[in-house]
């Protein structure tokens, strides 16, 4: 891109907004500048961003998720650079961005430029392309975060079986394939029967629906699992501490179904259970890099072209929320932004 040209897009360029008024959250495209965005050392041009939960909540208004006004949506995004003062980041260079505050406390990726901290760029490893990243995206981070956790508290697939709860969306497809990928034995949660050949297909070797999930009430249930991820937190995340074996390993991940958690200390005196809470917003510029390294490698998803199929335009955005939020969408949904 010229600089001429360059130039000139920075000062008119498209974004889905977020603001909020006295009767609520409105969102919708605009026409904005480069000095319209939050603070950055490195412009990025926009090629895909994602849905994810979070996303169809801040956009909806249905949670209070960002922090500031207004901003623009997207806790995703992946592009190439195309000015930058850090000379780690040179123009050129394709990056992506999951977390560090995007969306929350800062303008996140769905826009067509973007202005961010080089603190929170990754270079997107070789041999994976900016649509790929993003069929990763945040969903998958989080996946090989869990994973990479566990692992380095002991976890391996001679351990038993892998749990995954709320099995069909984008961190549960994905963790499902790359535990699948490294030899677990892994069992799917998911209250969509419709969605078992699905499940089976990118891993799960058991499939237990909701509805005929028996959660127990005792302090300890039948010791069944080595080690679990969990979306869902609540009653599902308790059953979890009430089954996994001795000395295995919890991952907390999300608070679908509650962000309550009634359970006893048995589990974790008795049998050891490991709890490990997973924070894909804050990690560290250096673990991001190694699980984005890892992702490339061992844990590379098998399935994308499945799990993240679907590849939206940026004008049919608005359109797509409201599925998440009635828990209607399995896998990832991609947005493209720029051409």
């Amino acid at each position: 891109m010229e600089n001429s040209d360059l130039s000139q897009r920075l000062n008119d360029f498209r974004a889905y907004r977020i603001h909020k008024q006295d009767d609520g959250i409105v969102a919708d495209f605009e026409r904005l500048g480069i000095d319209d965005l939050t603070e950055g050392n490195v412009i990025v041009k926009v090629s895909f961003s994602t849905i994810n939960y979070k996303d169809a909540l801040a956009a909806t208004g249905a949670s209070p998720i960002l922090r500031r006004y207004p901003l623009n949506g997207g806790i995703d995004l992946a592009g190439e650079v195309v000015s930058s003062e850090d000379q780690d980041f040179p123009p050129g260079t394709s990056v992506l961005i999951n977390g560090c505050g995007l969306s929350e406390t800062v303008d996140g990726g769905y826009s067509e430029f973007a202005r961010v901290a080089s603190s929170c760029l990754v270079p997107i490893p070789d041999g994976m392309s900016e649509l790929d990243a993003m069929r990763i995206g945040t969903a998958g981070f989080t996946a090989a975060l869990a994973i990479h956790r566990m692992e380095q508290n002991g976890q391996s697939s001679e351990s038993g079986p892998v749990v995954v709860t709320g099995a069909t969306g984008g961190v549960g497809s994905i963790a499902i394939d790359m535990l699948a990928g490294l030899g677990y034995e892994v069992a799917a949660v998911t209250g969509k029967a419709s969605q078992e050949a699905y499940l089976r297909d990118i891993g799960a070797s058991q499939i237990l629906l909701c509805d005929e999930l028996d959660l127990g009430s005792r302090p300890l249930e039948k010791a069944t699992w080595a080690g679990g991820i969990d979306n869902l937190g609540g009653d599902y995340l308790a059953w979890l501490t009430r089954t996994t074996r001795y000395g295995g390993n919890i991952a907390s991940i999300g608070l679908a179904s509650s962000p309550k958690l009634e359970t006893t200390v048995i589990p974790f005196i008795l049998r050891a259970v490991c709890l490990l809470g997973i924070n894909s917003v804050d990690a560290p510029r250096d673990l991001r890099r190694v699980v984005w390294g890892r992702i490339a490698t061992d844990l590379r998803p098998r399935h994308l072209d499945r799990i993240g199929g679907e590849v939206i335009d940026f004008d049919a955005l608005p359109d797509y929320f409201q599925p998440f939020l009635d828990r209607m969408v399995t896998g990832r949904t991609v947005v493209r932004i720029g051409s």
